[in-house]
C-alpha cells in the first residue's frame, strides 16, 4: 500500500474517531436534558401544589431550545461522520490488496457498528424527550384547566352566595311586611268593632233619653 494512500486511510481513521469522540461527549449531554426536563417538570408540578409565584431556575422553554440546538448539532455530527464511514467504504474498495482489504474491511465494520449505536441513541433519547415534553405539556394544561375551574367554581360559589343571603334578606323582608300588615288588618278590624260597640251604645243612650219618666223611675 503506498504511502499516500495509507496516510489518506489514517487521516480518515482520525476523523472518524474525532467525530465518535464529540458525538459520545454530545449524546451524554443530551441524555441528562432529557433527564433533567423529566425531573424539574416533576418539581414545577409539586410547586404548582403549594405555591403559584414560584419559577423554576430552567423553565421548559428553555430545555426546549437547548433540546433543539443539541439535536441539530447532534444531527450534524452523525452525517459528518456517516460521510467518512462512506469515504473509507471507498477506499477499502479501491485498496486492491486482499489481506489489507480484510483488514481495512473490518475496521470500517467497527466504525459502522459505532455510528449505528449512536444514531439509534440518539433518536432514541430524543424520542424519550419528545415523549417527556408532550406528557408534560398535556399535564400541564390539565393542571390549569384544573386551576381554571377552581377559580371558576370559587366566583360561582361567591356569587351564589351572595345570590342566598339576597334570596333570605328578601324572603325575610317579605315575611316582615306580610307580619306588618296582619297587624294593621287586625288592628282595622278591632277598631270598626270597637266604633260599631260605640255606637250602638250611644244609639241605646239615646233611645233612653227621649223617656225621661223611664229615665227617672230608674
Amino acid at each position: 500500500m503506498a504511502a499516500g494512500t495509507s496516510n489518506y486511510w489514517e487521516d480518515l481513521r482520525k476523523q472518524a474517531r474525532q467525530l465518535e469522540n464529540e458525538l459520545d461527549l454530545k449524546l451524554v449531554s443530551f441524555s441528562k436534558l432529557c433527564t433533567s426536563y423529566s425531573h424539574s417538570s416533576a418539581r414545577d408540578g409539586r410547586r404548582d401544589r403549594y405555591s403559584s409565584d414560584t419559577t423554576p431556575l430552567l423553565n421548559g422553554s428553555s430545555q426546549d431550545r437547548m433540546f433543539e440546538t443539541m439535536a441539530i448539532e447532534i444531527e450534524q455530527l452523525l452525517a459528518r461522520l456517516t460521510g467518512v464511514n462512506d469515504k473509507m467504504a471507498e477506499y477499502t474498495n479501491s485498496a486492491g490488496v486482499p489481506s489489507l482489504n480484510a483488514a481495512l474491511m473490518h475496521t470500517l465494520q467497527r466504525h459502522r457498528d459505532i455510528l449505528q449505536d449512536y444514531t439509534h441513541e440518539f433518536h432514541k433519547t430524543k424520542a424519550n424527550f419528545m415523549a417527556i415534553r408532550e406528557r408534560e405539556n398535556l399535564m400541564g394544561s390539565v393542571r390549569k384547566d384544573i386551576e381554571s375551574y377552581k377559580s371558576g367554581s370559587g366566583v360561582n360559589n361567591r356569587r351564589t352566595e351572595l345570590f342566598l343571603k339576597e334570596h333570605d334578606h328578601l324572603r325575610n323582608s317579605d315575611r316582615l311586611i306580610e307580619e306588618t300588615i296582619s297587624i294593621a288588618m287586625a288592628t282595622k278590624e278591632n277598631m270598626t268593632s270597637q266604633r260599631g260597640m260605640l255606637k250602638s251604645i250611644q244609639s241605646k243612650m239615646n233611645t233612653l233619653a227621649n223617656f225621661p219618666k223611664i229615665v227617672f223611675l230608674l
